[in-house]
């Protein structure tokens, strides 16, 4: 056997029912590796978001552990003390701190949360939460040269990815795409490595911008549209992209295909601080005579219980006495009010009458350590299938427009894990490299209860290294195994 290496292969929002079903027949690399490989469903964090997620799967560890549960969080128990979750917000070891540490050699580009750039043994380019490429955006620093002369003008991310001007948006997605694998494909070919991990954006822009012209039971779906096949021919050329990395794996080399969480059709949206308004737990001193963000309201917290923010999913805060500057909730009536709210935004109903299928989460229930300051809730308004508005102005909490621009898509709680043995998917080579014979054959696996805690340990076993006993996640091992196999079920989130 030779040097074992690991490649992974992010598709930020890549999801099941797009990957392993509806297109699967038109993807022959991916399902080139699944063919032969073990693939499931990857359960993601609690909230199934970029951030925390990708520094989930690196790390072994949860939110709770991490420490942060979404781009941004409270700094303190101040009412606009707020910080983005950034590269120095991590205090764990990710996988390729770990290997660094081993002097094993590392290329890691794009993947969320890098920003700004850490020392480790290798190359990184940092991910879309990079200002701009004028920032030091890489390391060793001199390497942003080459990004440069590689790539001509690096795209960090889709500007605006939420406007209606579709066309625009689409061109840049696949600008983004093209330079983000050249880069990758030219690493590949001129360093060493041992762990090679890349993370695309572009499937989790094209969802958000283009659902709905694919699904026709979207709310918002447009028949005939000139991007009805937007998504799929972005997916095929995802495909070929992964196959053009495919061919510098070689016999010893595990390759993974993993998204941080999956997609779905968004259906709407709730003006949480509306509601928390009607409802009687937040009072403002004057009500605004258009739709204005919470941030930019007077808020009279001498009469307010609980406030909200907005995003894929939605989270809450208590204005509880003695932990926030003028807090009225009691310290022995924090857990009855909890418990008020989550029975009433459980049992929220449709604008028919339907009930939501809204789930909402008390922190501690959900992670096993609890660190910094999390949400007082977590809400999963209609499952993740409607949004949360932190906006106040509306006539009513029913939204069917995003106060932050056009979205056609919300995030789902399973994104995707493909695994494959090099030996199992790339030809022997003989004289002159001519294919001498097909791969060896092994049937596929299916495996259930996945979570994106186990690629981290997963990653470290393959190229030998024992995972710390305090990653969470399971080792998945490469082994020809019955079709249905199920990883211990977990309930630390």
């Amino acid at each position: 056997m030779g040097k074992r290496r690991v490649m992974v292969i992010g598709l930020d929002c890549a999801t099941p029912q797009l990957v392993f079903d509806q297109f699967e027949d038109r993807l022959p690399n991916l399902r080139k590796l699944m063919a032969s490989g073990i693939t499931g469903e990857l359960e993601s964090t609690v909230p199934p978001i970029t951030c925390p997620a990708w520094m989930s799967m690196v790390s072994g560890k949860t939110p709770g552990d991490l420490g942060f549960y979404g781009f941004r969080n409270r700094k303190d128990y101040s009412y606009d003390g707020m910080s983005f979750a950034l590269s120095y917000s991590m205090k764990d070891k990710t996988v390729w701190d770990i290997l660094s540490e081993l002097n094993k050699t590392n290329i890691v580009i794009g993947v969320p949360q890098t920003f700004p750039p850490k020392p480790l043994n290798g190359w990184l380019v940092t991910s879309f939460l990079t200002p701009g490429i004028d920032s030091q955006f890489t390391y060793p620093g001199s390497f942003r040269d080459e990004v440069f002369k590689v790539t001509g003008d690096y795209k960090i991310d889709v500007d605006d990815f939420r406007s209606e001007d579709r066309q625009r948006v689409l061109d840049e997605i696949y600008d983004m795409t093209e330079k983000r694998f050249k880069l990758a494909r030219h690493m590949l070919k001129t360093r060493p490595w041992d762990f090679f991990m890349m993370v695309e954006m572009g499937v989790d822009r094209i969802h958000h911008g283009f659902w709905q012209y694919m699904d026709p039971d979207h709310i918002a779906y447009e028949p005939k549209s000139a991007f009805q096949s937007a998504i799929l021919k972005y997916y095929q050329y995802i495909d070929e992209q992964v196959g053009t990395l495919l061919e510098h794996a070689d016999s010893d080399t595990l390759v993974l295909v993993v998204s941080d969480h999956g997609a779905q059709p968004m259906e709407g949206g709730i003006a949480l601080n509306q509601w928390l308004i009607d409802q009687g737990y937040l009072t403002l001193e004057e009500y605004p005579k258009a739709p204005t963000p919470i941030s930019q309201l007077k808020v009279d917290w001498s009469r307010t219980k609980a406030w909200g923010f907005g995003g894929y999913y939605g989270r809450v805060f208590l204005n509880v006495e003695g932990r926030e500057p003028q807090g009225i909730v009691p310290l022995d009536g924090y857990e009855t009010l909890r418990n008020e709210l989550i029975s009433k935004l459980e049992s929220m109903t449709d604008e028919q009458g339907r009930i939501l299928g809204t789930k909402v989460f008390k922190p501690e229930d959900v992670y096993p350590e609890v660190n910094n300051i999390p949400p007082d809730l977590i809400i999963y308004f209609g499952d993740l299938r409607w949004r949360s508005i932190g906006s106040v102005g509306y006539p009513g909490i029913y939204r069917y427009e995003n106060d932050t621009g056009p979205d056609g898509a919300n995030h789902s709680q399973r994104g995707i894990f493909i695994m494959n043995e090099g030996r199992y998917f790339i030809p022997t080579r003989g004289f002159l490299g001519l294919a001498q014979g097909p791969p060896k054959e092994r049937p596929p696996v299916r495996l259930n209860g996945l979570h994106l805690m186990d690629v981290a340990p997963t990653i470290l076993d393959w190229l030998g290294v024992s995972p710390p006993p305090d990653m969470r996640g399971s080792v998945v091992r490469p082994l020809a195994s019955p079709n249905q196999v199920d990883v211990a079920e977990r309930t630390d989130g």
